[in-house]
């Protein structure tokens, strides 16, 4: 009975909580799939909206193209072939650097998921999710465990600093015009309807 009465003095509540926070912690700091789950709570609440471009898209993308073959950028896609991001051009395209690990990529991936079930059978737009640690096999093993339709690429060139200056994940949209219109660091909530309308608008440009 002693012994059962020094074990409820131990388990204060003061010392539940402590120990509460202390497995939280580790659990944010040694599994990115748990801090990824935290994060996309926050993002259902209103956080990390990405700003949308309110100008003229061309004037925001002054200096910033993908068609200049003096430097050329180039992708392989899902099925191992090599594309021309410069041949792109006439379409909307959404680049999104990330890699497995990284949980606020993994935060904002159900997001972008949702983003392109609305645009996958448009013609117009593009989707690249692109594995900056270039290992398709884990990407996709990724995508498949996630239940997302994510089309996984992997550069196949140099990326220019500036469309990615190693900070992931980064999220690019290209005009049909080869023009950069939008840049974000960092995870976003890309489902949102302001995101939405901004790229169907870049389709009818």
């Amino acid at each position: 009975m002693d012994y059962i009465m020094k074990i409820k003095e131990k388990l204060t509540l003061s010392n539940i909580f402590t120990g509460i926070i202390v497995i939280f912690v580790l659990a944010m700091l040694l599994s990115p799939d748990f801090k990824g789950l935290m994060t996309q709570n926050l993002m259902k609440i209103g956080l990390f909206q990405p700003e949308v471009p309110k100008g003229p898209t061309d004037e925001l993308a002054a200096g910033i193209s993908a068609n200049s073959k003096s430097e050329e950028i180039l992708f392989k896609n899902p099925d191992g072939e090599i594309i021309e991001l410069s041949d792109q051009k006439g379409k909307v395209v959404f680049i999104n650097f990330w890699a497995t690990w990284c949980p606020p990529c993994i935060a904002e991936m159900p997001s972008i998921n949702k983003l392109y079930s609305e645009f996958r059978d448009n013609e117009k737009v593009m989707f690249l999710m692109v594995d900056v640690d270039n290992n398709r096999t884990s990407s996709q093993k990724f995508m498949d465990k996630k239940k997302f339709e994510l089309p996984v690429y992997t550069p196949a060139s140099s990326i220019p600093s500036s469309y990615m200056s190693g900070a992931i994940p980064t999220t690019l949209v290209l005009n049909k015009y080869g023009k950069v219109v939008f840049k974000h660091e960092g995870m976003g909530d890309f489902s949102n309807e302001e995101f939405k309308t901004f790229l169907t608008k870049l389709t009818i440009e």
